[in-house]
């Protein structure tokens, strides 16, 4: 178990690259734990200032993009006396194996963090064969 890689992060690329942004704002990697078990991987990121409306997850051709916008919290009468906890986007990538159940995939989101379950397939759960007498 501990030595398998069925989920792989994708090269570390600059979030700040004017290559990568369609528009304009500061984007940010979320911090993320991964943990396993025989059944499933859960991927943990945390997301402070997104609301559940507010998260993307897409996959396409084997990569998992997770995506999330934090927006401002003033309201429209308040003016700004200091800001110190930044808006813009959350956005990161995982290439999954053909070990991932993709059709299985779940996300919570609850108090800032994001929680995937990522199943693993039926071929990737280690099992144990029962010997019967006779």
């Amino acid at each position: 178990m501990a030595d398998s890689k069925e989920l792989q992060v994708k090269e570390k690329q600059e979030a700040a690259s004017p290559a990568e942004q369609t528009r304009p704002g500061v984007v940010f990697t979320p911090d993320v734990d991964i943990c396993e078990n025989e059944q499933q991987i859960t991927l943990l990121a945390d997301m402070p200032g997104v609301t559940p409306g507010d998260v993307t997850i897409d996959i396409n051709d084997n990569v998992l993009s997770i995506s999330g916008e934090v927006k401002p919290f003033e309201e429209g009468n308040e003016s700004d006396v200091l800001i110190e906890f930044e808006i813009g986007r959350y956005y990161r990538q995982f290439t999954l194996s053909e070990m991932i159940d993709q059709r299985r995939i779940e996300a919570k989101h609850e108090n800032g963090v994001l929680r995937l379950t990522l199943p693993k397939a039926e071929k990737a759960i280690p099992r144990q064969i029962t010997v019967t007498a006779g």
